[in-house]
């Protein structure tokens, strides 16, 4: 059999190739406040669509279906499975650095190695994580995107949850390695859902905060659910799913770029996750990297 990518299927380079989204998964809102849009924290899940409005996101038709069975509409769980088998898939999670302007992210590492956006062109770069990093100046953040599957009428199809909190993704990626192992490498099969957990802190000053955990599904005990996952993965590979290749196929498209977000995503992650930031918390260097991707941009709009 031919490979899956060869030289008559080739990929756009350097565009990354994310799954499929379907809509969005949040637990805050927007809210306006004095004249500006602001993010409010939560205590419940919101399903949207990818569509906003005046009043923000639209709600997904999920939101609803799923509102109406929780108890006083409090939207607290959401059943759902994961597509890929290899955990670091479904959740891509890296230390980031935004443009705090735009919403651009300029840099992205793991601790070991960044790449980085710098006036020169990318740039692979070590990376001493954001508490010793120069570049950050203290703005470089924990940024997480988990990828799920709420409604089996598109098997392709995914909710994207994003998270720039310490606590949701070092939640999700301990649940997500230990369920793999646990299931003896079954993650893609199991019944799962997204929970709403609280807790409080010193420095939260003792007011709830909220984070996403990933659990086997209410009433159902972790035995059932591998047997459960066992029998559908046979029904899958006698069917002739793939579950290796398709792996395979979301890591090599994941590869083919710098940064997941397109363009057109900048200005609502900046409003979702930057609204507090002043106008001037950056030094003059990236306003000169911001000013030389705008003449690049313009450049690439001239010429067609």
């Amino acid at each position: 059999m031919p490979s899956l990518y060869t030289l008559e299927n080739p990929m756009i380079k350097g565009l990354c190739i994310t799954p499929p989204i379907l809509g969005r998964i949040s637990i805050g809102k927007m809210v306006e406040k004095n004249g500006r849009r602001l993010p409010e924290k939560d205590d419940q899940f919101t399903i949207t669509s990818q569509v906003q409005t005046q009043e923000g996101w639209a709600p997904h038709p999920l939101d609803a279906i799923y509102r109406k069975a929780s108890p006083a509409e409090k939207l607290r769980t959401i059943p759902v499975t994961v597509m890929f088998s290899e955990p670091a898939l479904n959740l891509r999670a890296s230390y980031c650095f935004f443009d705090r302007h735009a919403g651009r992210p300029l840099c992205s590492g793991n601790g070991m190695h960044c790449r980085r956006l710098t006036q020169e062109g990318i740039a692979s770069l070590p990376c001493p994580g954001p508490d010793s990093c120069e570049f950050g100046q203290g703005q470089c953040k924990p940024y997480g995107r988990l990828n799920v599957q709420i409604d089996a009428a598109d098997e392709l199809g995914t909710f994207i949850f994003r998270t720039t909190g310490y606590n949701s993704i070092r939640t999700l990626t301990a649940r997500l390695q230990y369920y793999q192992a646990a299931s003896g490498g079954l993650l893609a099969s199991l019944p799962l859902e997204l929970r709403l957990r609280g807790k409080s802190t010193v420095q939260s000053h003792r007011t709830p905060i909220y984070y996403v955990d990933l659990t086997i599904r209410e009433g159902i005990t972790l035995e059932g659910a591998i047997q459960q996952a066992q029998e559908l993965h046979q029904r899958r590979a006698n069917a002739g799913f793939d579950q290796l290749a398709l792996d395979v196929a979301a890591k090599v498209g994941l590869a083919n770029g710098l940064f997941e977000e397109a363009e057109e995503e900048f200005a609502s992650l900046r409003e979702e996750f930057f609204s507090h930031s002043a106008a001037g918390d950056q030094p003059q260097w990236q306003d000169n990297i911001r000013s030389k991707i705008k003449g690049k941009t313009r450049g690439i709009a001239a010429h067609g």
